[in-house]
This record gives structure tokens, C-alpha cells and sequence, in this order.
């Protein structure tokens, strides 16, 4: 007899399973700590997917995702062919990884009007851009150990291709005279970059978070940012 499914529990499924990897990495988690945080049988769970490698990929496809995940339209989920989920990674990352600000900024062959505010527009999509995919950033970092090709991805693809674009711009204002001149770019441009990894990113998992909400932390950040990049 075919058991029925709660359309529902597709993405309980998900969402347990996310607090799990991130939890213990990919490699030490195993479907019976799913099942437990869960609080099912281990069985059930694959009634939704093959195996862990299919639940992983839909954890990495759905990370971030604030509405109900739909249950797909085959279930079990099957196990992914060698190389799909980090096709499906990197179509997240080609869909979603935009930054018009900066990418606008890079295109102006003449000095912006406001260059404060250019530099506001560019680190505060920067910033929101990281907060929106906080858990699927946090995953891969947790998991990079376990998944170098996932890992080499991101940090080659994702975050690499952010830094070469911020150091970018950089070059080109301090070359206009706009902005003054820096001991290196490249460490300028990562440290601007990761400290707003770790405000939009990292202290929602630290285990002793200072308290802030988002609009205070993300403020408090660019104007910080700003206010060092323009020597002031």
C-alpha cells in the first residue's frame, strides 16, 4: 500500500535537515539525525528522498528560503548525478548574486555627483545581498571541509567574484584622486567585504551574539565602511 504524504512535511524535511548540516557538516550528518531532529523514524525520510546526497542538494537549492517549499512533483527525490549540485549552486549563484550599485559604478567613465552616496548604495547591496543568503553561505563555509569543489565554488565564483569587483572600483577612485590612496587594495577590499560577512553573516551563528537588530547592524556597517574609505 502507497503511504500518503503530508504536503507539509517536504519542507519540514528541509528545514530540519538544514539545522542538522549546519550543525554537524556534511560529512558527520546522517540521515538518522534528520530523522531525530525531526522526530520521525528514520524511514520516513525516505519517502521524500533517495538518500543524503539528494537531501543535501535540496537544502543547498532551497537555503534562504522564507516560503513554504513546495513538495516536488516525484518524490523520492532521487540522488543527484556526479556534478548537480554544483550546477544547481551555481545557478543560485549566476540568478541571484547581482550588484547593480556596484556593477553601475564600474560602468561610469565620469566622477560620480555624490560619491558618498555611491559608496553607501555599493556597500549597503553588498551587505543585503550577504544577509539574504546568510544560510546558504553559512552552510557552505560549515561544509567546506567535507565539499571542496562546493567550497571552491563559492569562495572562486561567489565571494571571489564580489572582491575582484569591489577591488575594482577601488582602483579606479583612488586613481581619480576620488578616494585616498590605501596600503593595498586587494587586503582593503577584503576587509571591507568580510567584516560585512560578519555582521550580515556570521553573529547570527555566533553562541554568544551581541544584541542588534539588522537595521542597526547593517547602518552601523556602511557608515563605518564609508567613513574609513573616505579617510574621514
Amino acid at each position: 500500500m502507497v503511504r500518503s504524504v503530508p504536503p507539509d512535511r517536504f519542507d519540514a524535511v528541509i528545514r530540519a535537515a538544514t539545522r542538522v548540516f549546519l550543525d554537524q557538516g556534511y560529512r558527520r550528518t546522517q540521515m538518522a539525525d534528520v530523522a531525530r531532529a525531526l522526530g520521525v523514524a528514520k524511514g520516513t525520510l525516505y519517502l521524500y528522498v533517495e538518500g543524503k546526497e539528494a537531501l543535501f542538494e535540496q537544502v543547498m537549492l532551497h537555503a534562504d528560503r522564507s516560503a513554504a517549499i513546495p513538495l516536488p512533483g516525484r518524490l523520492p527525490v532521487a540522488t543527484p548525478k556526479s556534478g548537480a549540485t554544483l550546477r544547481t549552486v551555481r545557478g543560485r549563484l549566476e540568478r541571484e548574486t547581482t550588484l547593480p550599485a556596484l556593477a553601475a559604478a564600474l560602468g561610469r567613465r565620469r566622477a560620480p555627483a555624490d560619491l558618498r552616496g555611491e559608496l553607501e548604495a555599493i556597500l549597503r547591496e553588498i551587505y543585503r545581498l550577504l544577509a539574504s543568503h546568510r544560510i546558504g553561505i553559512k552552510l557552505i563555509d560549515r561544509c567546506a571541509a567535507d565539499y571542496p569543489e562546493l567550497a571552491s565554488l563559492w569562495f572562486g565564483e561567489g565571494r571571489g567574484g564580489v572582491l575582484v569587483a569591489l577591488e575594482r572600483y577601488l582602483m579606479a577612485r583612488i586613481a581619480s584622486g576620488q578616494l585616498p590612496p590605501v596600503e593595498d587594495v586587494a587586503v582593503s577590499a577584503r576587509l571591507v567585504l568580510e567584516t560585512a560577512v560578519f555582521w550580515a553573516v556570521h553573529r547570527h551563528f555566533d553562541p554568544a551574539p551581541q544584541a542588534v537588530s539588522e537595521e542597526i547592524a547593517e547602518a552601523a556597517v556602511v557608515q563605518f565602511l564609508v567613513r574609513a574609505l573616505l579617510g574621514g
